[in-house]
C-alpha cells in the first residue's frame, strides 16, 4: 500500500466515523429537546394551577378554578350560526 492510498483510506474512515458521531449527537440533542419541552410544559401547568388556587383563596372562593369540560359536553353543544 502506498502512502497516498493509505492516507486516502484513513481519510475515508475518519470521515465515516465523524458522520456517525454527528448522527448520534443529533439524536441525543433531539431527545434532550423533547425532555426539556416536556419539563417546561409541566412547569407551566403547575404554575397555572398554583395561580388559580391563589386567586381562589384571595377572593374567598368567589373566583374558582375552571373545570375542564368533558368531551361529551362539547359534542352535545353545537354552535348555531344565522346567516
Amino acid at each position: 500500500m502506498t502512502y497516498k492510498s493509505f492516507g486516502l483510506a484513513s481519510l475515508l474512515v475518519m470521515s465515516a466515523l465523524t458522520l456517525a458521531g454527528c448522527e448520534q449527537a443529533e439524536k441525543s440533542a433531539q431527545q434532550l429537546m423533547g425532555q426539556a419541552a416536556e419539563t417546561a410544559k409541566q412547569a407551566i401547568d403547575d404554575t397555572h394551577k398554583a395561580a388559580e388556587q391563589a386567586i381562589s383563596e384571595a377572593t374567598g372562593g368567589l373566583i374558582s378554578p375552571k373545570k375542564e369540560p368533558s368531551d361529551k359536553a362539547d359534542e352535545t353543544q353545537t354552535p348555531t350560526k344565522t346567516i
